[in-house]
């Protein structure tokens, strides 16, 4: 073969490239190169873990694609690595589509060779910290172009990191750390250095735990990872965790209860996971456990939820967490470094990667036969669920339909008028159901049955009653809808029926009026007094031009807001649209039957001054509920206080004081007590949810009382003598035998006085789910809103003696005291955010009791 000059010189030019790509790929900087000291010497800040996973894409741009898939509340990015082969990198997006084929929520067939994915998430606990500093030695270990292991695994998988899920969770944590700890970590357990203080890096800006929010996707990070999620649905899915520092480390398989909609294969290749990762740990001699703690009931797990979505979901957990810091003296002598927790979640991620790439194939088959079934062939009992669209709440359904659609649930409508059976999740019996077409039908026919299933099922069915977390959450009794499970297929269409125009043909009316059902009617409510519009609500059912309002209603009259001259109604009417609420009109404010609106019994509504209690001794997450309620759900101005200085706060400068849950023995001692008492008495209203309430109970002024545990024994042992050998039981039956007191998240009936201002907007009963089993007895002086009574058990697990405590107990009350009032809300209603038919209860707190 003969060679130009000008074909030699491109021949050279290619070798000296190919030379300079080898070059620069064996270059690739180590973490401990990159970062000027080793792995587990110091503890790396976000910005510089980002800067390594930057550095590591632009070094192999064949390997490694990033992708920033939304920002934090404190405006930190949260990023995504891909990583895959020389040849899969190029088709990252036809391997994403072929993936959604496969679970039939595409159509079309799979083009090319399709690897399997794996999708690791690092850090969703901000103080279990560990995770993201081994993120980047994972990430190293997979691009290292000497690494033949790892070049042989991503031929058969592409794998997704997400080195920090919870940035500003994480920047707590290290940030203290770095302030308090000493050179090099001291390993005593008596160091400043091992006591985190308030309110601790675990959760995320608001103090929510992003772990338990995977379903509910009440935060920015769970809402922008979960778009990226769905539009991806790895097989394997796993969440790196940290747990007490004096545990070894835990993998796979998880412990009892599994969900029955966990299949066979899922259930299995835990099995298969924990082998890869026995390998690991056996050869170095590391200590690990298997089976304990870590079940697989709760949906909204990073291992359960990714389960019920087709994956294999799987906890790892090391022993550390915030308590460790660089090194830790452990009660048996060890000392356990951040060196060695590094090293034991780089081998589980190892071990996970690996496992995907070499079962690949069977990951894929069982991936699609999952969708498959759940397509053609679904489980369970019921096969739809309808939502009565005249269920009193179009906010609420609307809020349910729009989390649907983010979840990736297919719904549609009746279509028309029919007749079926269906079980009644309000009174718990079947019967008869009038569809009406404009009714939601969801079919368990689609591919994400499974998921549909999970969140909608009235009773999970739970096989052992050791578990995690909560027993009960289905989405009709949390999102406060008349909903229906019928056994059979019902019929529906997707497009939506056209509804008679709600639209106002009154120019100027004399008022407007607004329903008050849900957190929309709120919003909308609070946003119109933000903008100077006086409002008023009645206090009693009324009839108006032929039609009935129920107490609550909002009426908007132009009395009173004549200074906003043409304004008034343009304002009204676009936030009316804005917050999707119906509004009445009328051109009188003469009633038919009821209260006139210059009655006495319609009330003016003003814009309270709220202050909140936060700071040592309150709850993280209970605070944390109660912020975000205001800031980013009704956008609300609220004051946050701080225990550590309560004492001098001029309470006078606020109408409204929450007290989350939390101990209050250190800031409400008698002398403080007694001043916030004064300032209630003077027309100021204190609001106490959970163990809030609990302090205030039998205090001196409050009229709340725990029921006695000598009642609850008598009403136990009626009359009848005790059994002698009740306290003879044994030692390996603690946990369980303790369970008997015990309330694991239950949904209860709540029976409601509606005509109370804290019930505005409730029919008769409202589903609670409830938490704990401290029980208090009827205020003899006060106002019982909420009651539990015998039988008002729903779903859930309840232990034997705390379904009998919680018998005849108040749940929701007020207390007047002089001229303010007291309000009792023994479970929060803002519980982990997602309890959407309890938010306008605790609006009717803040914003309508006593006003």
């Amino acid at each position: 073969m003969i060679f130009t000059p000008l074909k030699r010189m491109a021949a050279l030019m290619l070798v000296l490239l190919n030379v300079q790509l080898a070059v620069a790929q064996q270059a690739l900087q180590s973490p401990a190169e990159f970062l000027g000291y080793e792995l587990g010497e110091q503890f790396t800040t976000q910005n510089r873990i980002l800067d390594y996973v930057k550095y590591v894409a632009a070094q192999a741009p064949n390997r490694v694609k990033l992708q920033e898939y939304g920002r934090t509340y404190e405006n930190r990015p949260l990023m995504l690595a891909f990583v895959a082969s020389d040849e899969n990198l190029p088709r990252l997006e036809q391997i994403r589509e072929n993936n959604l084929r496969q679970a039939q929520l595409v159509t079309g067939q799979v083009q090319g060779n399709q690897p399997a994915i794996a999708w690791l998430s690092y850090n969703v606990h901000g103080n279990e910290s560990v995770s993201s500093e081994s993120v980047m030695q994972v990430l190293y270990d997979l691009v290292n172009p000497s690494n033949a292991q790892s070049k042989q695994w991503l031929q058969n998988t592409v794998v997704i990191l997400d080195p920090m899920v919870n940035p500003d969770g994480r920047e707590r944590y290290v940030q203290w750390y770095q302030q308090a700890s000493n050179r090099g970590g001291n390993a005593s357990p008596y160091a400043w250095e091992h006591y985190e203080p308030w309110p601790g890096g675990r959760p995320n800006h608001y103090y929510f735990d992003l772990n338990r929010d995977w379903a509910w996707q009440t935060q920015v990070e769970s809402q922008e990872r979960l778009k990226v999620y769905n539009n991806w649905l790895p097989q394997v899915h796993a969440d790196f965790h940290e747990m007490g520092v004096e545990s070894p480390y835990y993998f796979s398989p998880a412990a009892k209860p599994f969900h029955e909609s966990i299949t066979p294969w899922q259930r299995q290749f835990q099995n298969t996971i924990g082998e890869y990762n026995r390998q690991y740990f056996d050869k170095n001699n590391w200590l690990y456990f298997t089976r304990e703690s870590f079940d697989l009931f709760y949906p909204s797990y990073g291992d359960t939820w990714p389960t019920y979505n087709g994956a294999i979901g799987m906890t790892y957990e090391q022993g550390g967490s915030g308590r460790a810091g660089l090194a830790y003296k452990k009660q048996d002598g060890d000392t356990l470094t951040l060196h060695d927790r590094i090293a034991h979640h780089v081998a589980a991620s190892k071990a996970t990667i690996q496992a995907t790439s070499e079962k690949a194939d069977q990951l894929k088959q069982e991936f699609r036969k999952y969708y498959d079934s759940s397509l053609k062939n679904p489980e369970g009992n019921y096969k739809s669920f309808v939502i009565k669209s005249s269920s009193g709440s179009i906010g609420n359904l609307r809020m349910l339909t729009d989390y649907l659609g983010q979840q990736g649930i297919a719904y549609g409508y009746a279509g028309k008028s029919n007749s079926v059976k269906g079980y009644n999740y309000s009174n718990g019996k079947t019967e008869s159901i009038k569809l009406a077409p404009e009714d939601v039908v969801i079919s368990m026919y689609q591919p994400k049955s499974i998921l549909v299933k999970v969140l909608f099922e009235p009773n999970a069915s739970l096989e052992d009653s050791l578990t995690y977390d909560i027993t009960s959450w289905s989405l009709p009794y949390a999102y406060g809808v008349q909903a229906y499970a019928v056994r059979g297929k019902v019929d529906m269409s997707q497009t939506k029926p056209a509804t008679e125009s709600t639209s106002i043909t009154i120019e100027k009316p004399y008022a407007y009026l607004a329903p008050w059902h849900s957190l929309q009617d709120l919003k909308f409510t609070t946003k119109l007094m933000e903008k100077g519009v006086k409002v008023r609500m009645a206090e009693r059912p009324f009839e108006i031009d032929g039609t009935k309002y129920e107490p609550g209603t909002v009426i908007i009259t132009r009395t009173g807001n004549e200074r906003m001259g043409g304004a008034f109604d343009s304002t009204v009417r676009s936030l009316a649209q804005q917050f999707n609420v119906q509004l009445g009109a009328t051109t009188t404010g003469f009633v038919t039957s009821g209260a006139d609106f210059g009655s006495g019994n319609v009330r003016s509504l003003k814009m309270p001054k709220v202050a909140l209690m936060s700071g040592e001794g309150i709850s993280p997450y209970g605070f944390g509920e109660v912020w975000h309620f205001f800031e980013q759900q009704i956008n609300y101005p609220v004051t946050v206080l701080n225990t550590s200085y309560f004492s001098q706060v001029p309470l006078h400068e606020f109408d409204v004081l929450i007290l989350p849950s939390g101990f209050y023995g250190n800031v409400l001692d008698e002398k403080t007590l007694e001043k916030v008492q004064d300032w209630v008495r003077s027309g100021g209203k204190l609001i106490a949810l959970e163990s809030a309430m609990s302090y205030l109970a039998g205090k001196k002024g409050f009229e709340l009382k725990r029921k006695s545990d000598a009642e609850q024994d008598k009403e136990k042992g009626n009359g009848k003598e005790k059994d002698p050998y009740k306290n003879l039981r044994a030692y390996a039956n603690r946990e369980r035998a303790a369970l008997d007191s015990e309330v694991q998240g239950s949904i209860f009936r709540i029976d409601l006085d509606k005509t109370h201002p804290l019930a505005f907007g409730y029919s008769d009963n409202y589903f609670a789910l409830v938490r704990s089993s401290n029980a208090f007895e009827f205020l003899a002086d006060g106002w019982n809103v909420g009651v539990l009574k015998k039988d008002n058990y729903t779903t859930g697990f309840v232990g034997k003696e705390a379904k009998d405590k919680l018998k005849d107990a108040l749940i929701i009350g007020t207390q007047n005291m002089g001229r303010g009032e007291v309000v009792y809300l023994a479970d929060n209603p803002l519980f982990r955010g997602f309890w959407q038919g309890g938010k306008l209860l605790f609006g009717n707190a803040v914003f309508v009791v006593g006003q």
